[in-house]
């Protein structure tokens, strides 16, 4: 990968302040956000890995999940942290690059995650005496193996192709870290569209939402056969978690690289862009846990027993 701006040696991302009493501010705030996600994907992480209870499908995937919400937190929001604190706005190019390449890694990776997490739900519902048969260790191993591949190709291809376009509009970024659409503004109209094309098409992308839109239609229908009230909570208590941060995390994905250029700004896509990359890492956890009473209890024995 070449640079194909010569003169371009670093880049410049957004500052959240002027004054250095609001640039200490965001520090915080971001520091807050940082330690949340890290403690409650830490905890999951650990909480799963040593409860032997919790070694079944479902809880292997949050834990991948919860895996890649560390890594997405922790490769945007550090950087801009120490911007802040620092007062300076500068990425080294590699940098740039690197920071692109590692968030598309863990974002593509999630949404191929979060596929399969659908899929599980809908064997776990839809044909529960074959659970066991279709969602065994190795299948798991291989779906995870899988969605970290595809991750790892998609984050390849657009990083390759985004950084081969030529840049023709300076060096400023109206985000605090590097992000496609961001990088596309400098580029010429010509290398904009074929990057945004790339984007519509990818196909892969359309499949995962498809498949798990067909997969909540069919796990609710198969909820609302259920007779008892106390069915119908188990399955929507194992379901609605999975679905609320698929339906954030897919929102404000698809709005932020898709969106029209005429209702674009500089507060939407900066609210955004922390709609999709800082609240979910933090939210997560808690939002697996507030309806999971079996992780919650498995949490609270781990944390008796450290004190």
């Amino acid at each position: 990968m070449s640079n194909s701006s010569s003169s371009i040696s670093q880049f410049l991302l957004l500052p959240f302040a002027d004054t250095r009493e609001l640039q200490l501010l965001h520090f915080c705030l971001f520091l807050g956000m940082y330690l949340a996600a890290l403690l409650g994907n830490g905890l999951i992480i650990i909480t799963i890995a040593c409860d032997h209870r919790l070694h079944t499908p479902m809880y292997f995937f949050l834990l991948n999940l919860s895996v890649i919400d560390l890594g997405c937190i922790s490769t945007t929001v550090p950087k801009s942290m120490t911007n802040s604190l620092w007062d300076t706005r500068a990425i080294s190019y590699t940098g740039c690059v690197a920071q692109l390449f590692f968030f598309r890694i863990l974002i593509s990776t999630e949404f191929c995650l979060l596929t399969v997490m659908a899929y599980d739900r809908y064997v776990a519902i839809c044909h529960p005496l074959h659970y066991g048969t279709l969602l065994g260790s190795r299948a798991c191993v291989h779906m995870a193996a899988a969605a970290w591949a595809s991750g790892f190709l998609n984050a390849v291809l657009h990083t390759a192709n985004t950084f081969s376009l030529h840049l023709c509009h300076g060096n400023a970024l109206d985000l605090f870290f590097c992000e496609i659409p961001q990088i596309l503004k400098l580029s010429c109209s010509d290398a904009y569209l074929r990057e945004i094309g790339l984007i519509v098409v990818n196909c892969f992308a359309f499949g995962c939402f498809m498949y798990i839109l067909v997969s909540y239609v069919q796990i609710f229908r198969a909820v609302l056969r259920i007779p008892s009230q106390q069915g119908w909570h188990k399955a929507f208590s194992t379901c609605l978690p999975h679905l609320a941060v698929v339906s954030l995390f897919l929102s404000t994905g698809v709005f932020a690289h898709l969106k029209p250029p005429s209702i674009s700004s500089l507060f939407l896509d900066l609210v955004v862009a922390l709609l999709y990359s800082v609240v979910p890492p933090a939210m997560n956890p808690l939002i697996y846990s507030m309806r999971n009473q079996e992780l919650k209890d498995a949490m609270r024995k781990l944390i008796a027993g450290c004190f």
